[in-house]
């Protein structure tokens, strides 16, 4: 973690290994931005900046560096956190055990496990001199107001930990705490990030490697999540009747999504060059699955390649297969079940960046 500043207002440059739970902690940091040139996240410097950052990494037992910084500190900021988080009793850690055994029995998925596991080890070491069975709702709304909004947490991650911590006190501990009593953020209503079909087009057409090449081409022609395209296997492609059968989609989910002609002719070509056996894409040299950081890479790579430099991720593939689907004429209920929504309220808002309708509306500055 290095201090720096940006756009002439402090901030902190966090580095480290790549780690899809790093990663998403960091990411629910508030006003958390990328930055290209340092390659580096960095969120604003405030007095409290730190503690949520540094309580995250001594969870996975990283110490932060300091002597490390190469960038000069301002004078007026504090090197370090008022406040940390003590450590776990084997009693709590028996706790978080038995919540992680109850979500697995239930099929959570691993990512909602991780998620909300976190989530409770934080509350638990929050509360840590306190025994468990009296936690109360006050306890929660402290925490809440002290640690949570303190820290600037995101709304999505403060709605993350109230959920874990809810459904924990529910099943195990059969507790009455009632997590509503604490002031929900209200939801943030973000527009999907769509790409123009010509940007689209680049980016599919900047890799020679046919591998890299089909990959981010069935996301796109598919509207494919990340880890469905990583989880197909070579008999979830039916070239008969032309269709993707993606099994085990969010919410454990299957359903299956229209294989364009195009993209079945390409996929051939890939088999014949690869040969896979088990998985469609498998990682280097034909050994399990096709790793998630590789695949973030080969985007990086064709971003680079089309000189697109937006901050593109493998998701606004998928946002733009659907915005296109529907300036195409295709009737959203379809769309729904191409991309899996359960509500169709989730697929509505690619009507508010569809410019099919938008577009036709004259400007009253136009007729002046």
């Amino acid at each position: 973690m290095q201090y720096g500043l940006y756009e002439n207002k402090a901030h902190l440059f966090l580095k480290f290994p790549y780690d899809q739970e790093t990663i998403s902690f960091v990411k629910n940091l508030q006003d958390v931005k990328w930055s290209n040139s340092k390659k580096a996240w960095h969120v604003p410097f405030n007095n409290d900046a730190p503690v949520a950052i540094i309580n995250f990494f001594a969870l996975k037992g990283i110490k932060v560096n300091y002597a490390e910084e190469k960038t000069p500190v301002p004078k007026s900021i504090p090197l370090k956190p008022n406040t940390q988080l003590k450590e776990l009793n084997g009693y709590a850690e028996q706790k978080i055990r038995s919540f992680k055994q109850w979500m697995r029995s239930r099929r959570y998925s691993e990512s909602t496990i991780g998620t909300y596991t976190d989530a409770l080890k934080i509350f638990l070491r929050f509360y840590s001199g306190k025994p468990i069975h009296e936690i109360t709702n006050e306890d929660l709304i402290v925490f809440n107001n002290d640690y949570i909004l303190k820290n600037k947490l995101s709304a999505s991650h403060q709605n993350q930990v109230v959920n874990g911590i809810k459904l924990f006190f529910r099943t195990v501990e059969h507790s009455k705490l009632d997590p509503e009593l604490v002031h929900r953020p209200k939801r943030e209503k973000l527009l999907p990030n769509v790409l123009s079909k010509e940007e689209v087009k680049l980016i599919l057409e900047a890799h020679g490697n046919i591998k890299h090449k089909a990959m981010l081409s069935l996301i796109y022609s598919c509207g494919l999540r990340r880890n469905e395209l990583l989880n197909l296997k070579l008999n979830d492609i039916d070239s008969k009747r032309g269709l993707v059968i993606i099994r085990k989609g969010k919410g454990r989910k299957d359903r299956v999504t229209p294989l364009s002609e195009k993209i079945l002719i390409l996929l051939r070509d890939y088999f014949k060059a690869y040969q896979p056996k088990e998985w469609l894409f498998e990682g280097q040299n034909g050994k399990g699955q096709y790793d998630e950081r590789s695949l973030a890479n080969v985007l990086k790579q064709a971003l680079e390649k089309s000189n697109i430099n937006k901050p593109v991720s493998l998701h606004w593939l998928r946002h733009s297969f659907a915005t296109h689907l529907l300036e195409n004429g295709t009737d959203l209920r379809y769309i729904q079940e191409i991309l899996g929504h359960s509500s169709s309220k989730t697929t509505e808002i690619y009507t508010h960046v569809s410019n099919k309708s938008i577009q036709k509306i004259v400007s009253p500055f136009d007729t002046l």
